[in-house]
């Protein structure tokens, strides 16, 4: 199993996750041409794309999503009630599969589990998949970590998590209004760094192989707060071979390939 991030800001969102033959695309909030370009970039023609699962139906996830499905019209998968939001924009010319939010489904032969969580969204999941073992974990655009988001993101071998903001700075910021410094640490806003770790201390173990840090604010947080934090988490708990990255707006990661931890008999 591999995976990396074409992209993750709030001027769009997409992850891609490989294992064999299988392909999947995480959100399509880039551009359709970025997408395509990205994707290429790692090797992948984006017609090879098993299926595009859908977190919610903001911008910042489905931007690319009716160009792309024009040239390339691969399977949709969605909560019904956010492909019925993300259908009216006149997003056609692929065939829909829908599921209910804590649904489990397959793609291929991957095991995807979806869960619920909270965010100022019509039906807004997260998800894990699974194969053979290997679990991949996605958590983007939550306000606030639940019980039910802990026992699903437990026993991973890699994480993407969204780590948006930081306390301090967004309190000093004085870009945004008011109203929308509310709207983000709201319970249906973005997890902060303090969210973050909080949740970490919960799930993080040994063969927790990779985290990577995605949705960063561009002025309220950093990639060296955001890294610096966490691997001193980790180290508090005696995890210091965990990987840790934060992707950004403008380039795609690296691939991050999660294999078996060896093991002595």
């Amino acid at each position: 199993m591999k995976f990396a991030v074409l992209g993750s800001g709030s001027a769009g969102n997409a992850t891609i996750l490989e294992c064999g033959s299988t392909r999947i695309l995480i959100d399509a909030g880039l551009s359709a041409k970025q997408l395509c370009l990205r994707l290429e970039l790692l090797g992948i023609a984006p017609e090879s794309l098993s299926g595009i699962l859908l977190t919610h139906e903001h911008g910042d996830h489905i931007r690319g999503l009716k160009n792309f499905l024009k040239k390339h019209p691969v399977p949709i998968y969605a909560t019904a009630e956010t492909a019925h939001v993300v259908r009216e924009q006149e997003i056609v010319g692929a065939a829909w599969k829908t599921f209910e939010a804590g649904q489990a489904f397959a793609v291929d032969h991957l095991a995807i589990q979806s869960f619920s969580i909270q965010h100022d969204a019509v039906d807004p999941v997260g998800f894990v998949v699974d194969s053979r073992g290997l679990r991949f974990g996605l958590l983007s655009d939550a306000g606030f970590v639940t019980s039910s988001m802990i026992h699903h993101l437990r026993g991973l071998s890699a994480l993407f998590v969204e780590a948006n903001y930081d306390d301090e700075l967004l309190e000093a910021d004085t870009k945004r209004p008011w109203s929308i410094k509310q709207r983000i640490s709201s319970r249906h806003g973005h997890l902060s760094n303090v969210q973050v770790e909080a949740l970490l201390r919960e799930i993080a173990h040994a063969d927790l192989l990779q985290i990577v840090f995605g949705h960063l604010s561009s002025d309220c947080n950093c990639p060296k707060k955001v890294t610096s934090r966490f691997a001193s988490c980790l180290a508090e708990m005696g995890h210091t071979a965990t990987g840790l990255h934060c992707a950004n707006q403008a380039e795609v990661t690296p691939w991050f390939e999660i294999a078996a931890p060896f093991r002595l008999a």
